[in-house]
């Protein structure tokens, strides 16, 4: 049967360097579900693979929706299901990397289970958002399903609505929904996490961060500034900085919050993987031992 190998980890990790190599062995493409580089607009601040890297090998869905699109996992979900048909007519291999887990478990699992929304409870919040403040829904959140709350990005307003939303219409925790039978795919799925050391891996952040901001990276969140309000500029990277263009915030104090912010959302990713016991874990320095444990889980 054809088999998806699905390679996962958190920001900063290395993930991007090891997946060229583990494509070239899979002669397959890759297929990208890191929601923050979907958006061609952001160049610098969500890391892509460099313009050498994307030659190298067939990448989809890196830079292939605008920030003016509201690009949802369910979407994503559809999109990926209908490139992988196609492509699993010449490869019975294919590999996936991100670490974005919702659109990581939309392709894996299935994400009908989580249910639609009204306007007007939606409405609702985001009233609650203007009248009471972020910090509130927040705190509601914590309350309803500390699971969620510990996972996703509490500093994201959509995030933390949408998570409310599902826990109001359903009266269940989203973490439990999110967890309920997954449907049946038409092939094999092979997870291979990547992890190092704590200390490691922020000091690697710490050095992108660093990196980004030699690249370009404030040039590129002020031109992105007056649609500071869309949805897919809500992320580490350029929300500490459009602060910075408001008064908020020193230069410096926004780069130092960069910084903290991608370290949290690497810790809050590493949460959501560690709930899964069909992901084998490997050093991401580690090639061989990963291509050996992709080879010995896709024989047939």
């Amino acid at each position: 049967m054809n088999t998806l190998v699905v390679l996962v980890g958190p920001t900063g990790i290395g993930k991007t360097d090891l997946s060229i190599a583990l494509a070239k062995h899979l002669n397959s493409p890759i297929i990208s579900s890191d929601s923050r580089q979907f958006y061609k607009e952001l160049l610098i601040g969500t890391a892509p693979p460099t313009p050498q890297q994307l030659l190298e090998v067939q990448h989809y869905f890196i830079h292939s929706r605008s920030i003016n699109e509201d690009y949802t996992s369910g979407k994503f979900e559809q999109d990926a299901l209908a490139l992988m048909a196609e492509l699993f007519k010449t490869h019975n291999r294919l590999l996936m990397v991100g670490g974005s887990g919702l659109y990581i478990d939309a392709v894996c699992r299935g994400i009908d289970a989580i249910p639609s929304t009204h306007n007007e409870l939606r409405n609702t919040i985001i009233a609650r958002l203007e009248n009471e403040g972020l910090h509130a829904l927040q705190q509601e959140l914590e309350r309803l399903d500390p699971l969620t709350y510990q996972e996703i990005d509490i500093n994201n307003p959509q995030r933390v609505m949408r998570a409310l939303e599902v826990c109001i219409t359903s009266g269940k925790r989203y973490s439990d929904l999110k967890q309920i039978k997954a449907k049946k795919r038409g092939f094999n799925i092979v997870k291979i996490g990547l992890n190092r050391d704590r200390e490691e891996l922020y000091q690697r952040i710490n050095l992108r961060v660093d990196k980004m901001v030699e690249e370009g990276l404030l040039e590129e969140a002020r031109s992105l500034y007056p649609q500071r309000n869309l949805n897919g500029l809500k992320t580490v990277g350029y929300k500490e900085l459009f602060d910075y263009f408001d008064g908020a915030i020193t230069f410096d104090k926004a780069v130092e919050l960069i910084k903290r912010n991608s370290r949290r959302y690497a810790k809050r990713q590493l949460t959501w993987f560690a709930r899964y016991n069909d992901i084998h874990w490997l050093h991401p320095d580690d090639l061989t031992g990963v291509i050996v444990a992709v080879d010995k889980h896709t024989s047939s």
